[in-house]
């Protein structure tokens, strides 16, 4: 009797973390090679952006072309080299504790955020020397700090790790 072979498909949050690490991808060639470099002098819509809303509640949203050198907000602009490093370790680290030592399936989502977001900004590196940034809110008259979808990605699945982790979530699953 002959072995059927199976083949082996690859878990859905595969397809997922493609797609999140294709759309920051896409989206970045596409603000590099269309939008001009941000800059508080240009004359056409706040910083040479493009606006999709204004004044909705308070809250002005436009796309733009910015970089950013550094981690967060541009912290440790000067230590590119360094800060790179580090982002490829703790990557490492993160992606050995998801296949490795992650036992809970309910969190491989958000680690697929981290990790994807993540590989997105350090592809930028690589690529452009910098990491694109495109996203610009106003919030009541606050110039939030310019964004990506590798940035979101990250925030998203921390903030889901977190309330995964919350002791009072814990026991809700345990029940």
């Amino acid at each position: 009797m002959a072995k059927s072979k199976r083949k082996k498909k690859f878990p859905l949050v595969v397809y997922f973390g493609v797609f999140i690490f294709l759309m920051d991808f896409i989206t970045k060639l596409l603000v590099s090679r269309n939008l001009p470099l941000m800059g508080s002098d240009d004359l056409w819509y706040p910083y040479g952006g493009i606006p999709v809303f204004s004044n909705f509640l308070g809250i002005e949203f436009s796309l733009v072309h910015a970089i950013n050198r550094g981690a967060a907000w541009g912290i440790f602009a000067d230590y590119q080299g360094l800060l790179m490093i580090f982002r490829i370790i703790l990557i490492g680290v993160v992606i050995n504790y998801a296949i490795f030592f992650n036992k809970n399936r309910s969190y491989d989502y958000p680690f697929m955020l981290i990790i994807c977001g993540a590989l997105g900004n350090i592809l930028d590196y690589f690529l452009y020397g910098h990491v694109v940034d495109m996203f610009n809110f106003v919030l009541w008259g606050y110039d939030y700090p310019v964004f990506n979808i590798a940035d979101t990605a990250i925030c998203v699945g921390i903030i889901w790790l977190v309330f995964f982790s919350s002791p009072q979530n814990q026991k809700k699953r345990a029940k």
